[in-house]
């Protein structure tokens, strides 16, 4: 059998994040991943409260300390804001696993649309639970 043979010039390469110019499906495609793994460490927040709550009063009173001091709430209000970013990133997914929105201005818009929603959405639970407080 003959030998196979091989071209001699040299194959293309795949594109890669250098050749892309970054637009806003891009960005918030990253950020939907970025969001997605950083509810993990959420999930690991909620356990913490639970297993202090679990725990007793001297547990649970260093938790809410901590949950209570600015940086806890600072977190908390973090944790918030990624948890409805990738709510709405899903809901923006979802739209699309329907066949609507691939026009590029729609793209666009339900783009904006998941960056200022979980930006309002947050203020928004924070007021109201700050005001029932």
């Amino acid at each position: 059998m003959a030998p196979t043979a091989r071209p001699t010039t040299a194959q293309p390469l795949s594109p890669h994040l250098q050749i892309y110019r970054w637009t806003w499906t891009m960005a918030m495609s990253v950020a939907h991943r970025i969001t997605g793994t950083a509810l993990y460490g959420g999930t690991a927040l909620v356990a913490i409260w639970l297993v202090a709550l679990a725990s007793g009063p001297g547990a649970y009173g260093w938790v809410a300390g901590f949950f209570g001091s600015i940086i806890g709430r600072l977190v908390l209000f973090v944790y918030t804001w990624i948890l409805l970013h990738h709510m709405l990133g899903g809901i923006r997914h979802f739209v699309w696993d329907a066949g609507i929105g691939f026009d590029r201005n729609q793209r666009l818009g339900l783009a904006r649309a998941t960056l200022i929603g979980s930006t309002a959405l947050t203020i928004v639970v924070w007021a109201v639970g700050l005001l029932a407080r």
